[in-house]
């Protein structure tokens, strides 16, 4: 039999939203278990905690045996390698996401010899959507139903109150 192949799908996911959810759903067509590897990263002002980002993930994943939901601090490539994974899965929605994620790649294929990086382009629906429109929208009171699962648009409104 041979080896699993395992992938890391590693983001913020501050939420979680559909664009992401496609992006998991296509790599397992080409990978036996994808590890969702939710980033600790101070920089960032976070709607959700990581804790509230692992328990959304895990939440809209229940049914996907083979997807895993992790957290990491650090390098990305310690952590892939830690996995014994050797593919980062990164979604672009344009060429702007494109010239930072090939940097990042690049400097990840430098530290790391075994780690490859596949871009997947998101699915026409979602080339839009991004979390950070997401996180305004609600925050305005709109309607994210075509955005984020059921239980992420909830968690949402209940930050929000509205």
């Amino acid at each position: 039999m041979p080896p699993s192949r395992t992938a890391i799908y590693p983001g913020s996911f501050d939420p979680v939203t559909y664009g992401h959810l496609d992006i998991i759903q296509r790599s397992l067509k080409i990978f036996d278990r994808v590890i969702v590897a939710v980033a600790r990263n101070s920089q960032k002002n976070a709607l959700f905690s990581i804790e509230e980002r692992v328990t959304l993930l895990r939440s809209v994943l229940k049914d996907e045996p083979r997807v895993s939901v992790d957290t990491f601090t650090g390098l990305l490539i310690d952590y892939v390698e830690a996995q014994q994974a050797h593919v980062v899965i990164r979604g672009l929605r344009a060429i702007s996401d494109f010239e930072y994620e090939f940097q990042i790649a690049q400097m990840n294929s430098t530290i790391g010899h075994e780690v490859e990086t596949l871009f997947m382009m998101t699915s026409v629906q979602y080339g839009y959507l991004s979390s950070s429109i997401v996180r305004e929208v609600c925050s305005l009171g709109a309607d994210v139903d075509s955005f984020v699962p059921p239980e992420v648009k909830a968690a949402m409104m209940a930050k929000y109150n509205v």
